[in-house]
């Protein structure tokens, strides 16, 4: 069923409000141009109300932004300044190991000499405590080497008197073992690299 159209109203018809008008004035007689700057005057405090709102709404958001920029550097500091001393601790140890593969490679890489068995051998020999029945094993090419040469150390030295000497497969060259009554002395080179890395570590 169709509906009746609305009544239109007409300048002489009474309209009731449910409430009171506010700002309203009258305008009869006004000229358009009084119309036209009433418009753009409501326009202007409209749009001056929105931008003060805007600013509001942003100087708002700026405040809260800042904030929890200020939380995350808090954040990223504290977990830099627990983080330090673990990345120090892992870096001294990397240098370390650096060092020690560097200096297993130049020890590896250096030429063994006569000169160079005999130091070992002597120095190996300072550490003997009983003198009887001292032997000294080494890598058969560093023995012939010593004989080669007639050091002076295969005839034994003064702290222990007259020595043994024997070529022996468990000595890498460069190295020596030397055994008593008593123990043994290992002057190995890579036993040196072992005891020189637990030392540092610890």
């Amino acid at each position: 069923m169709a509906q009746s159209p609305s009544p239109r109203l007409t300048c002489t018809d009474t309209i009731y409000f449910t409430q009171p008008l506010r700002d309203v004035h009258r305008l009869t007689g006004a000229s358009p141009q009084d119309w036209e700057e009433r418009l753009r005057q409501r326009e202007q405090a409209a749009y001056e109300r929105g931008r003060r709102d805007g600013e509001r709404a942003l100087n708002h958001q700026l405040i809260e932004q800042r904030a929890e920029i200020a939380e995350l550097q808090r954040g990223v500091l504290e977990s830099l300044r627990r983080a330090i001393p673990g990345v120090i601790h892992e870096a001294e140890a990397t240098l370390l190991h650096l060092a020690l593969e560097a200096a297993q490679k130049i020890i590896a890489g250096m030429p063994v000499s006569a000169e160079m068995v005999e130091a070992v051998v002597r120095e190996a020999l300072k550490q003997v405590e009983d003198t009887a029945e001292v032997s000294v094993q080494l890598h058969a090419e560093d023995l012939a080497l010593l004989r080669k040469q007639n050091a002076a150390v295969l005839d034994g030295v003064p702290e222990t008197g007259p020595l043994r000497f024997m070529a022996s497969s468990e000595v890498t060259r460069g190295g020596c073992l030397v055994q008593t009554r008593f123990g043994v002395i290992d002057a190995r080179r890579e036993v040196k690299l072992e005891q020189l890395q637990k030392t540092i570590s610890a």
